[in-house]
């Protein structure tokens, strides 16, 4: 069946000007007899329709939908668009013209709706940003203000309390670092040296390094068993090195005591190893594991921060596989463990 749905302006223009001009041609050939009169009447009828049907479209319809677009592009028209609104834009179905604008508003839409979330994480933020500074800054003046105060005299409350402002001094330097890191890192400054090495042989440093940290809870540090032949990576190692010591501290923070690391390397294909770090402690419940990468996100505020740390390690790790062109990710169940993956590139020759 026929349908003017989806015709285009100088089509519909045709179509109505031929339905005009049948009954007047018909009409005429009636009154004359004569059908060369009625051909003529025909072919005037339907020239005259259609061209101001056409004239009537474009001059006042097109006009307005060509402002619209334009609007919705909200710049001054360049050459290509100028041509697209005089000889594309008029052979569009009203029908099509509709689609885009609806895709334009959805699109609109989404992008609302994302500053919206951005303007909420913001706020979010600085909040969290004004908890970590206020923290350990409110510790150094209760601590400072009572030495002033008199306990300075007190050899044993003097030291105790100066060892504690130091305490807090380092975790405010740790905190600035690592916004001074993170912020570096989102700018695209931080410069990446690649090169070959053995990732096992990394996190065996890496293990060694926090072996005091580690023992003290009885937590073993292992590689996988069938994951101990040497594989290549290609990358920065020192930035990768920062990322597995971040991923080991939180497997060790938040892992059980006497319990285990696991250390997992897989060649998923000839370009890409797979670096896994697996813990099993408390894991991590569902609805936060897509903000784990967050700065400043904690999945309970009290008690991550009473296991100390900035609350910026995992945004870290994050932004360092990411300027690696790779990806991160985290599987986790409550009460089993984590597991934090990272790919990398492997050996180049």
């Amino acid at each position: 069946m026929f349908s003017t749905k989806n015709l285009s302006p100088r089509q519909l223009s045709a179509f109505t000007a031929f339905i005009l001009a049948v009954p007047v041609a018909a009409g005429i050939f009636l009154l004359t007899s004569s059908w060369q009169i009625g051909i003529g009447a025909f072919i005037v009828v339907m020239a005259g329709s259609y061209g101001l049907i056409q004239f009537t479209l474009e001059k006042f319809i097109y006009r307005k939908i060509k402002l619209i677009y334009k609007l919705i592009h909200q710049t001054k028209a360049t050459k290509k668009e100028e041509v697209y609104f005089k000889y594309i834009l008029p052979k569009k179905s009203i029908d099509e013209v509709r689609e885009d604008v609806q895709r334009w508003g959805e699109k609109q839409n989404e992008e609302i709706e994302n500053l919206r979330r951005n303007e909420a994480y913001r706020k979010e933020f600085l909040q969290n940003l004004a908890h970590e500074f206020k923290t350990p800054i409110f510790a150094i003046q209760g601590y400072v203000d009572t030495l002033l105060n008199g306990a300075m005299d007190d050899l044993a409350v003097r030291k105790k309390f100066l060892e504690n402002t130091g305490k807090n001094v380092d975790r405010l330097v740790n905190l600035v670092n690592d916004l001074d890191e993170i912020s570096k890192l989102e700018r695209g400054e931080q410069l990446l040296y690649k090169q070959n090495f053995v990732i096992q042989d990394l996190i065996r440093e890496v293990f060694e390094s926090l072996s005091i940290y580690t023992q003290d809870k009885g937590i073993k540090t292992i590689i996988k068993k069938g994951c101990e032949s040497p594989i290549h990576v290609f990358a920065d190692k020192e930035k990768i090195r920062m990322v597995l010591i971040n991923l080991v501290e939180n497997a060790g923070k938040y892992g059980k005591a006497h319990g285990s690391i696991v250390a997992s390397v897989y060649k998923t294909d000839e370009k890409h190893v797979l670096v896994e770090i697996s813990d099993d402690g408390i894991g991590i419940e569902e609805e936060h594991l897509l903000r784990i990468f967050e700065r400043f996100y904690r999945t309970d505020a009290a008690r991550s921060r009473d296991r100390g740390g900035s609350g910026l390690g995992l945004a870290i790790c994050k932004h360092i596989i990411e300027a690696h062109g790779q990806s991160i990710h985290v599987r986790s169940t409550p009460e089993v463990g984590t597991t934090v993956g990272f790919t990398l590139d492997s050996k180049r020759e």
